[in-house]
């Protein structure tokens, strides 16, 4: 494992982790985790306020953008042309809307070394000083589920999940070209399925990571949502 990894990811989620499990009253996994969960999208918001701003901002574009693509679509040196000047003048970065994937695959992969490690006392050499050794973790969360353990109900709620965060962020002028159509109609469909799938074949923390994750996003998204409508009718 790159020590450069386990020094800015998986030491400092694990140090937290252990941080909030001893200081939480009751010990549970499971409500550490949704803590732990809050905490990361917190520090990650201002990232995922500028993604969401470019993601809307793009399908509010897309019929412009899909004439442009009929324009030009012998030339495809002048279609670039003229969408990196449509982005200009929209200032929109089309890559912002990618930057929360590419820093949350490697946070949800620490926190899955971080959950498998937890409950290994050998792990705990990866403390920091000052921060309490709790012995062993306690893997059953609210008093009936084993987050060591596999759960489809939970990678189930983590589809569902999904599928309402993805379809909020698409909202009702996504149908706007029948060839945005289909790639939204896919990407709906296709995230909520990959989740059941994943999580049904993880540890059950790891699914209710994801859960926790795309429900506080959701939320963000939808006061997001509700502040930008609130400034357009007034």
């Amino acid at each position: 494992m790159p020590a450069l990894y386990t020094e800015i990811l998986l030491k400092p989620l694990f140090n937290l982790l252990v941080f909030l499990y001893t200081a939480i009253p009751g010990r549970d996994l499971g409500v550490t985790i949704l803590v732990l969960t809050l905490i990361v999208r917190i520090l990650l918001y201002p990232l995922n306020r500028r993604a969401i701003t470019s993601q809307r901002s793009i399908q509010r574009l897309q019929p412009e953008m899909e004439a442009l693509k009929e324009k030009h679509k012998d030339d495809r040196e002048k279609l670039a042309q003229e969408m990196m000047a449509l982005y200009k003048r929209e200032k929109i970065n089309p890559l912002s809307s990618c930057l929360p994937i590419v820093v949350q695959l490697p946070i949800l992969i620490a926190v899955y070394q971080v959950f498998t490690a937890g409950i290994k006392s050998d792990a705990f050499q990866l403390l920091y000083p000052g921060i309490a050794n709790p012995g062993t973790i306690n893997t059953i969360a609210f008093g009936f589920l084993d987050l060591a353990a596999r759960s489809w109900p939970l990678a189930i709620l983590a589809g569902i999940a999904q599928y309402w965060q993805t379809r909020m962020l698409m909202g009702s002028k996504s149908a706007a070209t029948s060839s945005v159509s289909a790639m939204n109609k896919q990407m709906l469909y296709i995230m909520p399925v990959m989740t059941v799938f994943i999580g049904s074949r993880f540890p059950a923390g790891l699914a209710l990571y994801w859960f926790a994750t795309t429900v506080f996003t959701g939320l963000q998204q939808l006061l997001m949502f509700k502040k930008s409508e609130k400034k357009q009718g007034s």
